[in-house]
């Protein structure tokens, strides 16, 4: 561990550090009144407290550890030189200042490891004898110093012996005591902050998985007041965190929810957990969603219940995809019967459609009977086209995935539909591309069949009435798909028969089968193409149906950099 990591986390280092330098500058300046021989040592020691102070407050933006510890180091030596001299110069082995030594000894354990407490202690121990057995043998100038110093050693009093080995056992004693202290302490603290850091990032890590989930989270107290609401939650509801946290769930949801709050007080007061039912919700703009609830009971041992946890999810997405495969599968279930129906009635009503055509050229009928005759040859037509039908939407699954260009396939259909017995010189037709050439991937059989009767179901909607039907290439190169617009300006279809309109049998024209959109339906969930409508009635329909573009890396030719229109 650094100089500096340890200063910053012992907090009681500084206060104790200038603690004994005011002690010391008491004794020095006011007890001694700040003796010739200890000005030196005792300016440096000050400079090296100053310089201490002013690298701790640098070191939050710089990196000063081995400056720091140099100058502590520094501090260390001119503090045991100055409390040497204080100790000698105030009655050497009866001085009252050697407890200064042990806050010296205590002050290195706040920042060194036991080993340098213990190292700091015998440079006290040495520091101390030494003085106490210079100030035994008396200083002085003569050559016979040494020779007393030496003698010293054997002839000194048992009283003074004591007091030395004493004071250097309790100098050790305290570095040994004062060191493993600051042992344990340190890794008592480097196993708190690891802890907290592994608690903090597990909190951290929790609470950013639960903002992030896609289902909405809330939390409430054991007395309903809400207590989490997550991300999810805001978007689901509506409501924002700020708004919401620390109210009463009741007061919150009861006006466009109230169904969530009456789960929600249910848990509180009855301890109920709901693990899955479906509610319904209104949104900020007034409109009914349907949502997921699960909700369950959060627990503390010991003290009973905490609250109640509530996770839900917006099914609306899942309706609508739900409904879908309804519709699919009902389709399926129809084009299966198609087949059967179609094959069984089809050679019958041939053989009766042939006899009655051979009746009635033999035949010579007037009056009731003539319209007879020509009653059941229409409705013969009428059936087999039917029976068609029948046969085209029980044969769409064969479907085959090839290279098809649009422009060339649309203008196709518009010669076709020219010569429809539905059109009538009131109704337009017209055509435009964003290019001259759009490749695309599908079966061209099935889309023409597709774009004939999407164009036919706008014919019929005209009831004879002017119209404009148009259809619109529209390339959209980011995303390498193709739309076609087929568009009319007929009556438009009213909201409650828009849900219905891909049902088999639904129409609302008098000599309608119900199959048209169904087929068109049935085309695009063959060949897994996105089919929309919007429709504003009295104000005309249009339905989008949306390409692959075909992969030019397979040898399709790209389109022409200049766009053009068709026409």
């Amino acid at each position: 561990m650094t100089e500096q990591n340890s200063t910053n986390k012992t907090g009681w280092f500084l206060p104790l550090r200038l603690a004994h330098y005011i002690v010391l500058f008491a004794v020095v300046v006011f007890w001694m009144k700040y003796p010739q021989f200890m000005r030196l040592q005792f300016v440096l020691y000050s400079i090296c407290t100053l310089l201490f102070g002013l690298l701790l407050a640098a070191s939050k933006r710089h990196r000063l550890t081995g400056l720091t510890a140099v100058v502590i180091s520094l501090q260390f030596v001119f503090e045991i030189v100055i409390e040497s001299s204080i100790i000698f110069s105030t009655g050497n082995v009866n001085s009252p200042f050697s407890a200064l030594f042990i806050l010296t000894i205590v002050a290195a354990a706040l920042i060194y490891r036991l080993l340098g407490t213990l190292v700091v202690a015998s440079l006290v121990s040495i520091a101390y004898a030494f003085i106490i057995w210079l100030g035994l043998a008396g200083a002085g100038g003569d050559p016979e110093f040494s020779v007393r110093a030496l003698k010293t050693i054997f002839l000194t009093d048992d009283s003074a012996f004591y007091s030395i080995f004493l004071h250097i056992l309790i100098f050790y004693l305290v570095a040994f005591i004062s060191g493993y202290l600051a042992e344990r302490l340190k890794q008592r603290d480097r196993q708190l902050a690891d802890t907290s850091m592994a608690l903090k990032k597990a909190k951290l890590e929790t609470d950013d998985i639960l903002k992030h989930l896609n289902s909405g989270l809330l939390t409430i107290d054991s007395r309903g007041f809400i207590i989490y609401f997550n991300r999810a939650a805001e978007r689901i509801l509506g409501y924002g965190e700020e708004d919401v946290k620390g109210m009463y769930c009741g007061d919150v949801f009861a006006e466009r929810m109230p169904q969530l709050a009456g789960f929600l007080i249910d848990g509180v007061k009855n301890r109920m957990e709901h693990p899955r039912v479906e509610i319904d919700i209104i949104n900020n703009n007034g409109q009914k969603v349907p949502l997921g609830l699960s909700t369950s009971i959060l627990t503390e041992e010991g003290r009973g219940m905490r609250g109640i946890i509530a996770i839900f999810s917006d099914l609306t997405e899942a309706k609508r995809l739900e409904a879908k495969v309804r519709i699919a599968d009902r389709l399926a279930a129809v084009g299966e019967l198609s087949a059967s129906i179609a094959h069984e009635i089809r050679n019958p009503l041939a053989a009766i459609s042939g006899s009655v055509e051979v009746l009635k050229n033999d035949l010579q009928l007037d009056g009731e009977n003539q319209k007879l005759m020509t009653l059941i040859i229409k409705e013969s037509d009428r059936l087999t086209k039917i029976l068609n039908e029948f046969l085209t939407y029980a044969r769409i699954d064969r479907t085959s995935y090839n290279k098809v260009e649009l422009c060339h396939l649309v203008n196709d259909v518009l010669e076709i539909l020219h010569h429809h017995k539905s059109l009538n010189d009131r109704i337009e037709l017209e055509f435009e591309s964003d290019e001259p050439f759009v490749y695309v991937v599908g079966d061209e059989d099935l889309i023409k069949q597709l774009l004939l009767n999407l164009a036919t179901n706008a014919f019929e909607s005209f009831e004879g009435k002017p119209g404009r039907v148009r259809f619109r290439l529209q390339v959209n190169r980011p995303r390498d798909k193709v739309e076609l617009h087929v568009d009319d300006n007929g009556p438009g279809i009213s909201p409650e028969h828009m849900k219905k309109i891909y049902q088999p049998f639904f129409s609302t024209k008098k000599q309608g089968t119900g199959l048209g959109l169904s087929i068109v339906h049935r085309i695009c969930a063959a060949l897994k193409l996105k089919i929309d409508v919007n429709s504003q009635p009295g104000r005309g329909t249009s339905f989008v149906v949306e390409f692959t573009t075909y992969n030019q890396q397979k040898g399709a030719r790209t389109a022409e950099p200049n766009a053009t229109v068709c026409r």
